[in-house]
């Protein structure tokens, strides 16, 4: 019997047919596609185009005036913009992103939208977001982490990313996502939120690391209800799909709140 392929177009549509079922093929179709832009203007100097979807797991931390934010992973730059939008003048933003070349572009997309008044409270970083957490603790009001993953639109429309493509990349990205996701809750004050979010499909990196810090953080964490006016919620979270969204997304979220204290949430 010939051995099953693990890498490339056939073991990629092998895993998610097994672990999506039939919904797999259109939602595959819709990859293609998928997005529905909208601008973002009240407030900026010109237009941000971004996806319907991003704007609402952005609104979905419940940024207010004044909050102290932290944006973990931020390149290229829609949610924070939305997040510095949102905090305004009295608030501060913390924009990270450990790549030099996408931090260039972060810093293009946050020179050129963001009013000089907003753009003086927008600090850009450059750290490893898993190791935050050593560094400042119980820091920030809120917190995003929009964590690198599997970004399976880029991956049907590149034939390149296809062919590389093996489950073990999604497990890696789950794995370090949930060091990043640890590091967040490190951050943020008690009382405070996170918000995990990603654009993958794979199970894995969406509720699965949520699952797996739930399991570890029992005591520090809660799973809040966060939702938006397209898609579906999950396990632990709220995706925003192509197939089932209009076109939007894909899009997955889920709120997190810290414990006042740990032995109060025990």
């Amino acid at each position: 019997m010939a051995k099953r392929p693990t890498h490339g177009p056939e073991a990629f549509d092998r895993f998610y047919s097994e672990v999506l079922g039939p919904r797999w093929q259109l939602l595959r179709s819709c990859l293609l596609t998928s997005g529905k832009p909208v601008a973002l203007e009240a407030g900026l100097l010109k237009p941000y185009f971004l996806d319907e979807a991003s704007v609402a797991a952005a609104d979905a931390l419940d940024v207010s005036p004044g909050n102290s934010v932290l944006d973990m992973c931020a390149a290229p730059g829609g949610k924070s913009l939305v997040l510095a939008l949102r905090a305004g003048e009295s608030g501060e933003l913390v924009a990270n992103e450990r790549s030099s070349a996408r931090r260039a572009r972060l810093i293009r997309v946050l020179d050129q939208h963001l009013p000089a008044e907003l753009r003086s409270r927008v600090t850009v970083t450059g750290h490893d977001a898993r190791r935050w957490g050593l560094h400042e603790k119980s820091r920030y009001d809120r917190v995003l982490l929009d964590a690198p993953c599997s970004s399976e639109a880029h991956v049907v429309s590149s034939p390149t990313h296809l062919g590389n493509w093996s489950a073990s990349r999604t497990r890696s990205l789950a794995v370090q996502a949930h060091a990043m996701l640890a590091a967040a809750v490190d951050a943020v004050k008690p009382g405070g939120l996170v918000l995990y979010s990603t654009c993958a499909v794979s199970p894995l990196e969406n509720d699965g690391v949520i699952a797996r810090l739930l399991k570890r953080r029992s005591s520090l964490v809660t799973v809040r209800t966060a939702g938006a006016a397209w898609g579906e919620a999950t396990r632990y979270g709220w995706e925003i799909m192509p197939d089932r969204a209009e076109g939007r997304g894909p899009i997955y979220f889920a709120l997190l709140s810290k414990a006042v204290s740990e032995a109060a949430s025990g």
